[in-house]
């Protein structure tokens, strides 16, 4: 089953290059990113460890946790770390996780459409995670999704500001506009009156009766 927008994100066991993960005990009150990938010693893959590993300083001044999945095993995640390190130029101290069960892949629903197909003519394809990211807020609920084929690499760029308007907007009446980056105005929700929204958070950029924006920056 697919697991949505404010769904409490499933909790697992598994082991990792960091040792024995419970995810919910892990995560603790910190923000945190699961991130999928097919298989270890994959080109675009190495590529996207490098990325998360050169933004460990970011994730860390966001107080966010990020969590790799892999179907291959912890042996292979620590040698396959030599070659993050060395393309990314950076430390990959983010855990991996062992996932060769399919565990977590299923209760995130991480895997293709044909992994549900008949298993006659089934290839490795098939069962391979595709490049899902979740972003799990301080009380485990799911705040945000993304998925791309396996084709296609992760731009982390954009998983950080995703990150940063869900940080920005968690638990307040506003909501990030199109392109919106850290420091720039935000929408004032609807719930709010002009009077209230002006009482709150100053006065206001009034483009359309339902579109008003505040000058209030990223958490």
């Amino acid at each position: 089953m697919a697991v949505r927008i404010n769904d409490i994100a499933p909790d697992f066991t598994a082991e990792s290059t960091a040792g024995t993960i419970r995810f919910h005990d892990w995560l603790g009150d910190s923000y945190g990113i699961i991130f999928s990938h097919p298989r270890d010693f994959t080109p675009v893959c190495t590529t996207e460890f490098g990325a998360v590993a050169q933004l460990a300083g970011e994730w860390a001044k966001r107080n966010t946790k990020v969590l790799g999945v892999s179907v291959d095993s912890v042996g292979d995640h620590q040698k396959w770390k030599r070659d993050i390190e060395a393309f990314g130029g950076a430390p990959a101290e983010f855990p991996i996780i062992d996932d060769s069960s399919l565990t977590v892949a299923k209760a995130y629903d991480m895997l293709p459409a044909d992994y549900y197909t008949p298993s006659e003519g089934r290839t490795p394809a098939h069962t391979a995670t595709v490049r899902t990211v979740y972003i799990i807020g301080p009380d485990k609920k799911v705040r945000l999704t993304m998925t791309y084929p396996m084709s296609v690499g992760r731009n982390f760029a954009e998983i950080l500001r995703a990150l940063d308007a869900v940080r920005a907007t968690d638990g307040v009446p506003l909501a990030a506009p199109a392109n919106w980056v850290p420091g720039q105005d935000m929408i004032v929700a609807l719930a709010l009156t002009d009077e209230q929204a002006r009482e709150r958070f100053g006065e206001l950029d009034v483009r359309l009766p339902y579109l008003r924006f505040a000058k209030v920056g990223g958490k």
